[in-house]
């Protein structure tokens, strides 16, 4: 198995649509990542939150409301628990030398 990552991707506005799902379809079926479960967050103007279910049962209740924490007013999130595929050979190899992850450092990209 490769990485798991958690990720909460946020936008303003409502429900997440095709421009994102799209790409993330695309990358799954090319078989660069596995989603393990998907959860949709939206917080109001008024400051309400409500969160879809999620389909795989592994992002809990606790994650969504750490991500809710994260929200703005009129904002909406996509939580994503996904493996790497890509590095599953690699973690493989890692492991198996008893290899162990001393960083993992995600760079986001600078807002304009």
């Amino acid at each position: 198995m490769g990485p798991v990552e958690f990720l909460v991707l946020a936008f303003p506005g409502g429900r997440v649509g095709e421009a994102v799902l799209g790409p993330l379809d695309r990358l799954r079926q090319a078989g660069g990542v596995r989603v393990l479960d998907a959860r949709e967050l939206r917080r109001g103007a008024d400051g309400v939150a409500t969160a879809e279910p999620g389909k795989g049962g592994l992002i809990t209740d606790e994650d969504v409301e750490a991500a809710r924490e994260l929200l703005h007013g009129d904002e909406s999130a996509l939580l994503l628990l996904v493996e790497h595929v890509w590095a599953a050979e690699l973690t493989a190899a890692f492991e198996a030398r008893r290899g162990r992850v001393a960083a993992s450092v995600r760079v986001a990209r600078e807002e304009d």
